[in-house]
């Protein structure tokens, strides 16, 4: 293995070809169900999280036109109630944390100079387990045995007290496959992140939407377990008569906020960060020029992922908290403003030094930054005890959160989406139905969001199906209506645009953007194997300061091999063979699908899920050497 400045040509064609071969996925349908390539996954997360968001959305609107007049009876209560719950679960659980970690899956391979993440079939493993609790809740919704208990489940409402049936059991076994392939995705994005930089790409020239996945995806290593470990004590509540939640046996029901809020806070961060790197990628590539205070934004980043854990209990303000804890986590509420106020501030000093290029995707930053601004400005006065204690549980709250995680995540993935839609297929999208899309989208979301602070200062709660006339409601009610409508159209104009970029786009080059980052050397869309040969940074903007740079060569052609570097400053340590395509992840997802549903209707699922994941993990870790391909036994 060596270093040079320009590898021989002759050579570099029968590398490509070689790597072609070795790195290629099996054709028909056993290879689509054993693909363990990267962005082959990444685009399978992308696409199934943007149709669940699509079906929460539909839920939005039936929930908008039934409280868009009083005393409407357009649905009953517990056909709103399960609407309502599985918009949320879905938002959550199968859309933001999922679709946000699918782009790291994608981008931070390509961006750190290597071919593949760390453990390719474990993150095919995690794709079809996170397939499978979506199928799960929503044929169970289909089913009209959705939950019922809101997207946090509370305890006791949600306990076998109050809510017969299995639909409260669904819901806390669809967590279970939710959080197993976010974990997955998280340990993915920091192994490949520490482990597989291309040399020179030390800690101080890491792209700061690789920094933004990795603080990601420690946050979801150490927040996941939270509600991983509720969901299944409230199971083993209903289906075994435990009493985890239960006071007359001894349990607790605060119990349930804590471990339920010490996820959930980090959850709004960890939808939220890696927007921000979205958000650093688009002003800099437009901007044309490097983010202004790289050290601030990287410390502003790592700041906001340490004090997301220090936040929970002020979703529990009403709860009767001793006052003087309650002062402790309004401090920490506020004080998690300053990274986010140290990113904006970086981001319009980047702006006002640059040479601004306006296009699509740099105005759906623009707009993060304008709503973002909002729900953090809302965020602070929740923060404080005493107005949270009046706007508790209204729309005031509705609000605030829309603010900051459709404002402030939504948004910018759009634009970001828009911005690597030329790297992921190879075409340009439309500037005009981007710039439409935009519009539609800003104005919709304002007129369905902003209205909900008035209900809410003037008291309309959470959580109703309907209301009366009298309350004074109906305007506000109407309007945000009309808004979600006018959303509606602006995310039809989106899909649209993407429709027709996959049709009739412009065929895209390498980097159409002018873009700085590595992902932008290779072809668009990418080859099965990223990088013919691994590239050597020398700066943080690599395209910009050596267009040419030198490359690694040396690694073999005939497996698939990677370099694994050292984690402070990328120095070449070994060579790591991946595994290839196979189809026993499906099958060890399918196995602990099995025993998990089983577990809601009899605790012998456990049993049968046991057996099954033997099977299937025998035959995932059973040895059989090294993969060489074709072109190698040619030559032997």
């Amino acid at each position: 293995m060596s270093v040079v400045a320009a590898p021989d040509r002759d050579g570099e064609a029968h590398d490509r070809a070689a790597l072609a071969l070795t790195w290629a996925t099996p054709r028909g349908l056993r290879g689509w169900l054993s693909t363990a390539n990267h962005k082959a996954v990444a685009t399978r997360y992308v696409v199934s999280a943007f149709v669940f968001f699509a079906l929460a959305g539909v839920l939005a609107l039936i929930m908008r036109l039934q409280l868009a007049w009083p005393e409407s009876r357009l649905i009953g209560p517990d056909l709103y109630n399960q609407i309502f719950t599985v918009h949320g679960s879905t938002m959550m659980f199968l859309f933001a944390v999922p679709v946000m970690e699918a782009m790291g899956i994608y981008l931070v391979p390509l961006m750190i100079g290597t071919r593949n993440v760390a453990f390719p079939r474990m993150n095919a493993f995690g794709y079809w387990t996170y397939l499978i609790g979506g199928g799960l809740l929503w044929i169970a919704f289909l089913l009209n045995v959705g939950p019922d208990t809101g997207w946090f489940s509370y305890v006791p409402l949600a306990g076998p007290a109050y809510a017969a049936g299995k639909r409260v059991d669904i819901w806390a076994q669809m967590i279970t496959f939710t959080e197993i392939a976010a974990l997955v995705a998280g340990v993915e994005i920091v192994v490949t992140t520490l482990k597989f930089r291309c040399p020179g790409m030390s800690l101080n020239r890491i792209p700061l939407l690789v920094w933004a996945m990795l603080v990601m995806a420690f946050m979801v290593i150490f927040a996941m377990p939270a509600i991983m470990i509720a969901s299944t004590m409230l199971a083993m509540d209903r289906l075994v008569d435990t009493h985890f939640f239960n006071p007359a046996e001894g349990g607790d029901v605060l119990l349930w906020q804590h471990l339920f809020w010490f996820f959930g806070h980090p959850e709004v961060y960890i939808i939220f960060v890696p927007a921000t790197g979205f958000v650093s990628s688009l002003i800099t590539a437009f901007a044309r020029r490097p983010i202004f205070g790289y050290p601030a934004m990287v410390l502003a980043l790592i700041s906001t992922g340490f004090l997301g854990f220090g936040l929970w209990v002020h979703h529990m303000f009403a709860t009767g908290l001793p006052q003087l804890g309650e002062s402790f986590f309004t401090a920490a509420s506020m004080m998690i403003a300053i990274p986010s106020g140290i990113q904006v501030f970086c981001w319009l000093a980047t702006l006002r030094s640059g040479r601004i290029v306006v296009r699509a995707p740099l105005l759906f930053a623009l707009g993060f930054i304008a709503l973002f601004v909002l729900g953090g400005l809302t965020g602070v006065m929740v923060a404080a005890v005493p107005f949270d204690l009046q706007a508790h549980d209204t729309y005031f709250v509705v609000a605030h959160f829309h603010y900051v995680l459709v404002g402030g995540a939504v948004f910018p993935l759009l634009g970001a989406i828009l911005f690597w839609l030329p790297k992921m297929t190879g075409r340009m999208p439309s500037e005009s139905l981007g710039r439409w899309s935009f519009a539609v989208l800003f104005v919709g979301f304002n007129l369905t969001f902003f209205p909900m602070h008035r209900l809410g200062l003037a008291g309309m709660p959470r959580r109703v199906y309907t209301y009366l006339a009298q309350t004074g409601w109906a305007g506000g009610n109407l309007l945000a209506s009309a808004g979600a409508g006018v959303m509606a159209v602006g995310v039809l104009l989106f899909v649209a645009n993407v429709a027709w970029t996959l049709g009739r786009g412009t065929p895209a080059g390498a980097d159409p953007w002018g873009a700085d980052t590595l992902e932008w050397s290779v072809p668009s869309p990418p080859p099965a194997y990223n990088f013919v040969y691994l590239p050597v940074v020398e700066s943080r903007t690599p395209l910009w300061t050596t267009p040419t740079p030198a490359v690694v060569t040396g690694l073999r052609t005939d497996v698939p091999e990677v370099l694994v570097t050292d984690t402070i400053d990328a120095t070449p340590d070994h060579r790591h063979v991946l595994d290839g395509p196979s189809v026993w992840p499906l099958l060890t997802a399918l196995a602990s699908g099995i025993g998990v549903i089983v577990a809601i209707f009899t605790p012998w699922g456990v049993t049968l899920g046991a057996v099954l994941l033997l099977i299937t993990l025998t035959g995932w870790f059973w040895p059989r050497g090294v993969p060489v391909s074709d072109t190698a036994r040619e030559r032997a």
